[in-house]
C-alpha cells in the first residue's frame, strides 16, 4: 500500500475550528483594538504632548516654593477671571509648572483656570479636563460609546485574550520550515503576510495579553466585581483599612482624582463645627507637612459637613496618597497610601501603572509603545492576508468541518471564558449560535 501523506494542519478539524474563532474574534474587535492602540500610544506621552499643545497655559518661568503665592491668592485671582465657586486647587508639579484652579459656574459648568504661581497672573482657561491628553484618554476608555463603553472594554479585553491564545495555537510549529521565527516569500504573496502576522504576534503576544488583563479593571461587570474583592469595606476602602469616622454618600472620584482602587471610596464627613473653617492655605500647609508630593489636587468642601481632600498619584506608586482633613480642626480623618491597599489592590494598581507607562520611566513607555505599534501591525497584516485569501464578493470565513471532539473542546473554552469574563462569554456564545445556524454546514468559503 502506498503510504498516505500527513494531513496538513489547516485541514485538521481542531485547527480549522481554532482558525475560524481566531477569525471571528479579530473581525469583531480589531477596529477597537486599533483605536485603543493608537490612543494608548499617544497617552503614554501625555505630559510631553500637553507641554507642547498647551505650553502657554502649563509652563511658566521657574519659581521656588517659598516665593509662590498662597493658594488663596491664586483662588481669588481665578475667581476674578471666571466667576463661580472654586472646587479644586492643583498645585504645581514642578517649579516651571503652572497652578490650576477648577471653577464651577452657576449653571454647573466646570472650567480649569491656569495661573502663574509667582504672580497670580491668569494664563488662560479650558473646559474642565479639556486638554488634548484628556480627549485622548476619553477616546481610549471608549467613553465615546456612552454607557456601553465599559462593556466594550470588557468584550475587547476578553477577545484580545482569545486572540492571543488561539494565535499561539495556530503559530505552534508543526513541522513547517518557515513562519515560526522567520518570514517567507515576498510582499506580493499571502504567505509573507501570514508569516509576518505570526512572527509579530509571537513577539508581542505576551505584552498584548498584559495590556488586555491590566485594562480589565475599567470594564463593566468584571471590573466592578474585582473591585468588590479588592475593597472589602462597605465604604469602598481597601480590605483591612480601619474606617472609624462618619462617611458621606459621595464617592471619592466625584470630588477628586482617584485610583481604580479608591474610585468608589466614600468621602468622610467633618465633625460638628467647632470654630472657623481652616481655609485652603492651612489645608495646603497640613498636606505639605504630612509629606504630600507636589502636583497634588486639593478638593475644597462643598457643604458644611464636607472635608478638604488632598490626593496625588505620581508615577511612583509608593508616593500615591489620599488625605481627608476635617474642615474645622484640620485633623486627618483618613490618610491612605499604596501600602494600605490589600494584596489584590496593590497588584492591580501596579498593573495599571505599568499599563499607563508610569512605573518604570521612559523604558516602560517605550515597551508599551512597541506593544501598541505591534497591535496596529497585526491588524494591518491580518487585513492584507484576509484580502488575499477571500473569494471575490464573499466574507471568506475559514472552513470548519463538523467534529464532535473539536466542537466540545471549543464549547468548554467558551464556558471557561464566560465564567471569567461574563460579557465576553455571552458574545462568544451568541457568535457560536449564529455560526451554527447560518454558517456551519455550508460549502467552505475558501480553501485552507
Amino acid at each position: 500500500m502506498t503510504p498516505q501523506p500527513p494531513t496538513p494542519p489547516a485541514a485538521r478539524p481542531l485547527y480549522q475550528a481554532v482558525w475560524r474563532w481566531h477569525f471571528y474574534a479579530g473581525l469583531l474587535v480589531l477596529p477597537f483594538m486599533v483605536l485603543l492602540a493608537v490612543t494608548g500610544a499617544l497617552y503614554l506621552f501625555r505630559e510631553e504632548i500637553d507641554a507642547i499643545v498647551h505650553r502657554d497655559l502649563m509652563r511658566v518661568a521657574p519659581v521656588s516654593a517659598e516665593s509662590a503665592l498662597p493658594p488663596s491668592a491664586l483662588r481669588d485671582a481665578a475667581l476674578q477671571a471666571v466667576p463661580g465657586t472654586a472646587t479644586k486647587y492643583v498645585s504645581p508639579a514642578a517649579p516651571d509648572h503652572s497652578a490650576e484652579l477648577d471653577i464651577r459656574a452657576a449653571d454647573g459648568t466646570l472650567t480649569a483656570v491656569y495661573l502663574d504661581p509667582a504672580t497670580g497672573a491668569v494664563l488662560g482657561s479650558l473646559p474642565y479636563r479639556g486638554t488634548l491628553s484628556w480627549t485622548v484618554r476619553n477616546l481610549h476608555s471608549l467613553k465615546i460609546a456612552g454607557p456601553w463603553g465599559r462593556a466594550l472594554i470588557e468584550i475587547t479585553g476578553g477577545m484580545c485574550i482569545l486572540l492571543v491564545a488561539t494565535g499561539v495555537f495556530l503559530w505552534w510549529p508543526r513541522g513547517q520550515g518557515g513562519g515560526v521565527v522567520s518570514v517567507r516569500g515576498t510582499p506580493g504573496r499571502r504567505v509573507f503576510w501570514r508569516d509576518l502576522h505570526a512572527v509579530l504576534g509571537l513577539g508581542a503576544g505576551g505584552f498584548i495579553l498584559f495590556l488586555a488583563i491590566t485594562g480589565m479593571p475599567w470594564s463593566g461587570i468584571w471590573g466592578a466585581k474585582v473591585n468588590e474583592l479588592a475593597n472589602g469595606q462597605n465604604f469602598g476602602y481597601p480590605a483591612g483599612l480601619r474606617v472609624q469616622v462618619p462617611m458621606s454618600d459621595t464617592a471619592l472620584d466625584a470630588v477628586s482624582p482617584a485610583t481604580w482602587s479608591l474610585g468608589q471610596a466614600r468621602v468622610p464627613l467633618s465633625g460638628p463645627a467647632s470654630g472657623a473653617d481652616i481655609g485652603i492655605d492651612r489645608a495646603a500647609e497640613i498636606l505639605h507637612a504630612r509629606g504630600m508630593a507636589a502636583g497634588y489636587t486639593l478638593a475644597l468642601p462643598a457643604t458644611p459637613e464636607g472635608v478638604y481632600t488632598g490626593s496625588v498619584y505620581p508615577d511612583d506608586l509608593s508616593a500615591q496618597r489620599v488625605i481627608h482633613l476635617d474642615r474645622y480642626s484640620g485633623t486627618a480623618l483618613l490618610d491612605m497610601s499604596y501600602a494600605d491597599y490589600g494584596p489584590l489592590g496593590r497588584a492591580l494598581e501596579w498593573g495599571i501603572n505599568v499599563h499607563m507607562g508610569q512605573q518604570y520611566g521612559l523604558t516602560n513607555r517605550l515597551v508599551m509603545l512597541a506593544a501598541c505599534l505591534a497591535i496596529v501591525g497585526l491588524a494591518v497584516t491580518a487585513a492584507v492576508m484576509w484580502w488575499k485569501r477571500r473569494p471575490a464578493g464573499r466574507l471568506g470565513i475559514p472552513p470548519c468541518r463538523a467534529d464532535g471532539r473539536a466542537l466540545a473542546g471549543l464549547f468548554a473554552i467558551l464556558l471557561a471564558g464566560g465564567a471569567i469574563f461574563p460579557l465576553t462569554g455571552a458574545v462568544l456564545v451568541a457568535l457560536m449560535l449564529l455560526d451554527r445556524l447560518f454558517v456551519a454546514g455550508r460549502p467552505a468559503a475558501t480553501a485552507a
